[in-house]
């Protein structure tokens, strides 16, 4: 049996997958988590062979989990079945170790038999984002994305340089370079287009 923990924070499609999967002879739903930490907990203990994720959920991210996990040296591998068909969020997906990236509107067969591809050691991309993935180098450098990022969620640049152990004169100068690169008119115009491209 190929034991999986499923990570969604809409509940009715968590329990559509997990009645989908469960109709797999081979396959085991051992545990769901509504949020990105619990996803998080319920790996570490329950150590499933697989975890199936979205991206955008409360507390932590899928990308954040998957990247936890390989920091960790957990065993498990991460697929991660989104609506998000950008080859930017791909790309992060491979750099955190996720072994699997589906869209939710992919055939139910079709995540069964990624799951299976995974557990067996290999990957399982979306064919129509696979090509697009190389081509989508994210500008930015890990910094301007951290300040990036701090910066859409409303804090100013005092609140970010505190976060991040930064002076101010610092983060303001990763803003400018970011807002640059992204030829946007500010900071907030800066984060929404890294956010659509899946830089953030």
């Amino acid at each position: 049996m190929i034991r999986i923990v499923l990570a969604e924070d809409q509940g009715l499609v968590l329990g559509a997958l997990s009645a989908l999967l469960s109709l797999e002879s081979d396959l085991e739903v051992v545990g769901q988590a509504a949020d990105g930490q619990a996803a998080l907990d319920l790996c570490l203990s329950l150590t499933p062979d697989v975890l199936v994720t979205d991206i955008e959920m409360p507390r932590l991210s899928g990308l954040d989990v998957a990247e936890r996990l390989r920091a960790a040296g957990s065993p498990v591998r991460v697929i991660i079945v989104t609506t998000f068909g950008r080859a930017g969020y791909l790309r992060r997906a491979l750099e955190v170790g996720a072994r699997g990236y589906l869209l939710k509107d992919a055939p139910a067969e079709e995540l069964a038999g990624a799951i299976r591809r995974v557990q067996a050691g290999g990957r399982s991309i979306a064919p129509e984002l696979a090509e697009g993935a190389w081509d989508a180098q994210s500008p930015l450098t890990e910094r301007e994305r951290q300040v990036l990022q701090a910066a859409e969620d409303g804090a100013g640049t005092g609140a970010i340089a505190s976060k991040l152990g930064l002076s101010e004169g610092t983060v303001r100068n990763y803003l400018s370079e970011a807002i640059s690169k992204l030829e946007a008119r500010g900071r907030v115009e800066a984060a929404r287009k890294a956010r659509e491209l899946g830089w953030l």
